[in-house]
């Protein structure tokens, strides 16, 4: 099934989550959608994950641990 995700390109945001700039924006849209194309359905705190992922805010060690964690949901 397909499911849809507010994606702001004129305000920046990803289901209200911020971004500093459309190339991180779209990077991580990208992302996402790879991501629910196997099944993963996005809330905000999982956005603001993958987001500090893309803009290197947390390391791939990091990221890891929160999928671990499961505290993107």
């Amino acid at each position: 099934m397909y499911n849809t995700i507010d994606i702001d390109r004129s305000n920046l945001t990803i289901m209200g989550v911020k971004f500093s700039d459309l190339k991180t924006l779209e990077s991580t849209a990208n992302a996402l959608g790879s991501n629910m194309f196997e099944g993963f359905k996005p809330i905000s705190k999982g956005i603001e994950i993958i987001r500090d992922y893309v803009i290197g805010k947390i390391s791939l060690t990091e990221l890891v641990v929160f999928a671990k964690q499961k505290a993107y949901v």
